[in-house]
């Protein structure tokens, strides 16, 4: 399907400069463009690659200025990156329009498919498992026994959606996600040895959560590890059993979450921040990349820094002092020569 540039500005509630007719079928980077697809100009450090790029259309702010000529059609809005986000949702539907089942997926007897649902090549869907409508099921996945997922969800190659987990409305699942794993659960023995402490819970994904490649989201040992509307979580994040992670938060990549501990909503959290378990985190709390957290956070809208973290703002003056501690040092040693006695 291709679209013209007049009907993508009523979408975008934009204005045209040059063709309106001009006609796109797909969206690409703008420094890579190509005859028949739109790119976007969001970030100024890519503004030489408007004057070069080879897009059919190009997606400006209002407010900018060419310094040379542009060969595109330009669209101006009002914001780059909410179109961005708005017509790549529109590309998406395009691109699942046709629904399509797969004859070499496997799909038991007992399992429950709703309308318009796309089932890839050795995709398995096991006895009890609840598909809603206009899912997006690609290759190789695997939904377990008893698994529901929510309308309108796309499962990307590769995904494992174990015994009895819940997928919401509109959810995204990226390659090779492991949701619904046995939590790490271990009981010490006398002799040294441990011994496995069996998960019987679940994972709750609300609507709109969108799960990063390489992910993996351990089941409850009882209840539910939960998931709340509208969470965004990279790739190659770890999320223990009985984790719980609020509405809206997102969490960059290789974060790793201990057991049981409660996120709250509109959290930002940077990659390689580590939890211990059992925590709990204050809505609106903001982690920088690479810290560590091991007690809880209990005033909301809270920045953190460091391993343990402890307040953004103290962190950046504690480390404005050690970076000068060589020379602090050298300083005191003189000082201390100096008003040392020398011995007779």
């Amino acid at each position: 399907m291709q679209l013209s540039a007049s009907h993508l500005a009523g979408l975008l509630n934009g204005t045209v400069e040059g063709d309106p007719e001009v006609f796109v079928r797909k969206p690409s980077p703008i420094e890579v463009g190509g005859e028949g697809t739109i790119s976007f100009l969001g970030n100024p450090k890519y503004e030489p690659f408007a004057y070069t790029t080879t897009a059919s259309i190009l997606v400006v702010s209002k407010s900018f200025e060419p310094k040379e000529p542009i060969r595109a059609t330009l669209i101006r809005v009002e914001d780059v990156y909410s179109s961005i986000a708005f017509l790549t949702q529109e590309f998406g539907k395009i691109q699942k329009s046709l629904a399509v089942r797969s004859e070499k997926a496997d799909i038991h007897p007992e399992a429950v498919l709703g309308t318009d649902v796309n089932i890839g090549p050795f995709s398995i869907i096991s006895a009890g498992a609840r598909i809603g409508n206009h899912v997006w099921i690609h290759e190789q996945v695997f939904i377990g026994p008893g698994v529901t997922i929510g309308d309108h969800s796309v499962l990307f190659p590769g995904v494992r959606i174990l015994k009895e987990c819940e997928i919401g409305q509109y959810c995204t699942v990226q390659s090779n996600a492991v949701i619904g794993a046995d939590g790490f659960g271990f009981a010490p023995q006398p002799d040294g040895s441990y011994k496995k402490i069996q998960h019987l819970g679940n994972v709750v994904l609300e609507d709109n959560v969108e799960i990063g490649a390489n992910t993996t989201i351990d089941r409850a040992t009882l209840g539910s590890t939960i998931i709340r509307r509208g969470v965004k979580l990279d790739n190659l994040i770890q999320v223990g059993h009985n984790v719980e992670i609020g509405e809206n938060t997102v969490i960059a990549a290789q974060t790793g979450i201990a057991g049981s501990t409660k996120i709250g909503p509109n959290c930002r959290i940077g990659g390689q921040v580590g939890f211990s378990g059992h925590l709990k985190i204050a809505a609106g709390t903001q982690i920088q990349a690479q810290s560590g957290l091991a007690a809880h956070v209990e005033t909301p809208d809270t920045a953190l820094f460091g391993s343990p973290a402890i307040p953004y703002n103290d962190y950046i003056k504690a480390y404005a002092v050690f970076k000068k501690l060589p020379e602090i040092y050298r300083q005191i040693h003189q000082l201390q020569k100096a008003v040392t006695p020398k011995e007779k």
